[in-house]
């Protein structure tokens, strides 16, 4: 989970010593890789985001994995020297908030019943966690690039990514990999793959540097759905964002949190048929741009977070994972 600057320019936090890097990840992240042939399937849905309520968040935090587990909203940020684990309500200021030592770069993270991983991106550790008061419990050693990570318990196993294709799958307290599926849409792979959120044996993963999510039939790796979440910012806030990162479910309301890297915003929304979502007027939109229902929509002042200290990018096409 990295830094692909959209915008021409930005005034973004980062602390002295960020990493700067590239984001290829090994498998080929970025490339369209082989056709991959099969039998045939069911059609992809297209489905866009409708927004519920949009709630305040961070514009500091440099989001790497979001997660809802009882009750909770517990969210990972990136950059070495700045990563930290955090938790609270949405839409709050987080009530624990713990740093990760540089030079780690904290990534994506998923809740285990008392526990939780945060994984590291090129550290080579993952770091298991207390959820309630998130001390560090232990490390383990880590074999990939560390990207997305989420549960699926009735499976026994830990799904992740790394930027490529491919979802491995770990046992989850150990974190050892047990094996992996390739992603593909229409019969071809689909590249990297970076936030991810368990439901059931869906597997819901945004696509990095797009406004992208797909849902994954984590047995086949077959894409089901095609997500459009593009306008859920303002061209304003847009310049001064980066990518759409942060994919967590509201247990048991078939509803989303989404946000990103640098959002001032954060939103809870559902997912709907791109062809027959209402406009705010109730109208059929014209774009696949996020419908935003004004009616329940709620806005809180972003002041309740204090801003840290910021420094200017000079070069808008830093890459930063």
């Amino acid at each position: 989970m990295r830094v692909a600057f959209t915008a021409p320019a930005a005034v973004l936090a980062l602390a002295a010593g960020a990493s700067v890097s590239s984001c290829a990840a090994d498998g080929g992240a970025g490339g369209r890789g082989p056709e991959v042939r099969g039998r045939a399937t069911a059609p992809v849905e297209r489905l866009r985001v409708e927004v519920l309520q949009t709630l305040p968040h961070d514009p500091e935090a440099f989001t790497q994995g979001l997660e809802m587990a009882h009750g909770t909203l517990y969210e990972s940020t990136g950059i070495a020297g700045r990563s930290a684990i955090a938790s609270g309500r949405p839409g709050a200021p987080p009530a624990r908030r713990v740093p990760l030592p540089a030079p780690l770069f904290g990534e994506g993270i998923t809740v285990i019943g008392p526990t939780l991983w945060q994984l590291t991106w090129r550290d080579g550790v993952a770091i298991e966690r207390d959820t309630g008061t998130l001390a560090e419990l232990r490390r383990v050693p880590y074999d990939r690039e560390g990207w997305g990570i989420c549960h699926q318990p009735h499976r026994g196993r830990l799904v992740t990514s790394d930027g490529s294709s491919r979802l491995d799958f770990r046992d989850p307290a150990t974190l050892r990999r047990k094996g992996s599926v390739v992603v593909t849409l229409d019969g071809r792979p689909v590249d990297r793959l970076n936030e991810l959120e368990c439901v059931g044996d869906t597997v819901y993963a945004n696509v990095w540097t797009t406004d992208r999510i797909v849902r994954i039939d984590a047995g086949t790796g077959r894409v089901t759905a095609d997500i459009a979440a593009s306008g859920l910012l303002g061209a304003a806030e847009r310049r001064r964002a980066d990518v759409l990162n942060g994919i967590a479910a509201v247990p048991g309301t078939g509803q989303f949190l989404l946000t990103g890297k640098w959002w001032p915003k954060m939103f809870r929304v559902r997912f709907v048929p791109a062809a027959h979502a209402p406009g705010p007027s109730g109208a059929a939109p014209r774009s696949p741009a996020a419908t935003v229902r004004t009616a329940a929509a709620t806005v809180r002042p972003p002041t309740t977070f204090a801003p840290s200290p910021t420094a200017t990018i000079q070069s808008p096409t830093t890459t930063v994972r």
